[in-house]
């Protein structure tokens, strides 16, 4: 089975639906997709399932991803937003999952006032609650890859997938990876996994990206098979959706059939619970 670990789909900003004002420019495509659209690429390349990420431009909103997981609940599943800066927030976690096709959570920590937040402990509340309440959690934490170890080793039990190896939105080639050292290092802790999306987006070359297959191979190496999750971040791929999925695939090289399938997607599936 074939899992992609990270699409978004999201609603246009509108009087009747603002973004955040701080929130102008994204470095996805101007256009939301809607639920047939996201159906479509999946079924032209094969793939069997995807994890919709509400994005962080919309704000802490679930309810264009939640539409599109209903009306295709045996495809898609989503892993939520909730309000960081809210510790009454901590009292909706424990029922988090009973909302259909909730899977968990997800952080993005990139930008302020999250980014302030989380470094000053304001966010303290909320691991504690996911951990507590044994909901996996997606983070984007570009910069903050040492800080989610703290994190991950003081709640052993939360289970932390860190986004895009957590290589900076804007950056491309060597300086996408500088963190790369301090993620591998997270490798000793069981309950963090990586997701390998959106890697095409750190190339400095067409595809088939083969700039970007060493990192990738050694964070594989070190976190094995089982705890890296293929996944795509499709609306802002240089590439096609297929040849995302070829590069992916070309990048796994020694690997075997049984190891290639757990990174494509049956590890992901084992580690959100999802049946």
């Amino acid at each position: 089975m074939l899992v992609d670990s990270q699409m978004h789909v999201w609603g246009a900003h509108t009087e009747a639906r603002p973004w955040p004002t701080e929130v102008r420019h994204i470095a996805h495509r101007a256009r939301p997709p809607d639920t047939s659209e996201v159906v479509a690429v999946l079924d032209a390349a094969g793939v069997d399932r995807a994890v919709l990420v509400p994005p962080s431009w919309e704000g802490d909103r679930n309810d264009v991803a939640l539409a599109a997981a209903r009306a295709h609940p045996e495809r898609l599943a989503v892993m939520g937003r909730v309000p960081l800066t809210d510790p009454d927030n901590a009292q909706r976690l424990p029922g988090w999952r009973d909302s259909p096709n909730m899977l968990g959570l997800r952080v993005t920590l990139h930008r302020e006032p999250l980014r302030g937040a989380f470094l000053d402990g304001a966010t303290e509340w909320f691991w504690a609650a996911a951990a507590d309440a044994r909901l996996p959690v997606m983070v984007y934490p570009p910069g903050l890859v040492r800080e989610i170890g703290r994190v991950a080793a003081r709640y052993p039990g939360l289970r932390i997938a860190v986004d895009h190896l957590a290589a900076p939105v804007d950056k491309n080639g060597a300086e996408a990876y500088a963190e790369l050292p301090s993620l591998l290092a997270l490798a000793r802790l069981p309950n963090v996994a990586v997701k390998a999306s959106a890697q095409p987006c750190h190339s400095r070359q067409p595809y088939p990206f083969t700039d970007v297959h060493e990192p990738l191979q050694r964070v594989i190496d070190a976190f094995g098979p089982h705890r890296v999750f293929w996944g795509s971040d499709w609306t802002r791929l240089p590439c096609s959706y297929a040849d995302n999925l070829r590069f992916f695939e070309a990048a796994l090289v020694g690997l075997s059939s049984e190891e290639i399938a757990l990174t494509l997607g049956s590890a992901l599936l084992r580690w959100l619970d999802w049946p």
